[in-house]
């Protein structure tokens, strides 16, 4: 097998933990110092040598496929597969995509997280090892915060435990992997099944050796929380105070300090905004003052929901 040229980015999700951004946008098409999660992904995934990327998509979708098309500027075929009326989760989403992924052996991506891990080490370690399915993992350093992956000497997964202090001296799993179809293809079209907690559970006990993981040194950016949001933001915009998408307006007499804007974004005259986040389309009219909240549209009118920027 040569490194994996398909992929398949998970993208279904409801991001109800990044609300109120996910009223807005599919958290993999929320901006990142102005490019959105899935664009990132899929840029890595053309680079690695990946050429034909599959989406699943369930929540506002339209918003992910509008940031990414047909992938063409990116360098890939972009692909999409439908999950209605429900999400089938993260072994079910991959089953249901197997035949328009159209290759035996391919890489998962979770859509709605970072990681430079080396996807040609992974892909390595994947042919060698004869495994259906191989993890990229990290030492697990937060284990209060992440379920851990436990390993054998082998290099086999063991188990998978939840997160606390069953999961000190663990992997933690960076959402990236390879995997064969064979792994996917005796589960039922349409139905909802995991992968962590059902289908590779099942694998390692009916054939143990068949889950593997590969560990090695790599970043991990998790945007599960607004500030998670906030800190990935500025970390990626190489530390900007303002980060603004190309369509967005702020008024010369306007003041935005340590702000976030998406696209279509108008700051009138004389506007304040200090360490705020503000979504598509937002109009701050002249003189309206806002300071650590999240500006977005419903029915119409903007909401300002409050936040705190440097919490946990």
């Amino acid at each position: 097998m040569t490194r994996p040229t398909h992929a398949l980015v998970l993208a279904a999700g409801l991001g109800t933990r990044l609300q109120p951004l996910t009223h807005v946008r599919a958290k993999p098409a929320v901006p990142l110092a102005g490019e959105p999660i899935a664009r990132r992904i899929v840029r890595r995934l053309a680079q690695a040598g990946v050429e034909v990327v599959t989406l699943n998509l369930h929540y506002l979708p339209q918003t992910i496929s509008s940031v990414l098309g047909d992938g063409a500027d990116l360098g890939v075929r972009v692909r999409y597969s439908w999950e209605q009326p429900q999400i089938l989760g993260s072994a079910g989403g991959i089953r249901q995509a197997l035949d328009i992924i159209g290759a035996d052996t391919f890489f998962v991506v979770n859509g709605d997280t970072l990681t430079d891990f080396d996807l040609a080490a992974l892909a390595r370690a994947h042919r060698s090892r004869g495994a259906l399915v191989t993890l990229a993992l990290t030492p697990n350093l937060e284990p209060k915060k992440y379920g851990g992956v436990r390993l054998n000497g082998d290099g086999t997964v063991a188990e998978f435990v939840r997160r606390g202090r069953a999961a000190e001296g663990t992997h933690h799993f960076v959402g990236v992997q390879v995997a064969e179809r064979a792994a996917f293809e005796q589960l039922e079209r349409g139905a909802v099944a995991q992968s962590i907690g059902g289908v590779y559970d099942e694998l390692i006990r009916r054939a143990p050796g068949t889950i593997r993981g590969h560990v090695a040194d790599a970043l991990f950016w998790d945007i599960g929380t607004l500030a998670d949001y906030w800190r990935t933001s500025h970390e990626l915009g190489g530390g900007q105070t303002l980060l603004a998408g190309p369509t967005s307006f702020v008024a010369p007499s306007a003041t935005v300090t340590n702000s976030i804007l998406w696209d279509r974004v108008v700051v009138n005259d004389h506007a304040s905004l200090e360490q705020c986040i503000v979504t598509d389309g937002v109009h701050i009219e002249g003189g309206a003052a806002f300071q650590q909240c999240v500006l977005w549209m419903e029915h119409g009118r903007v909401v300002a929901t409050p936040f705190q920027p440097e919490s946990a």
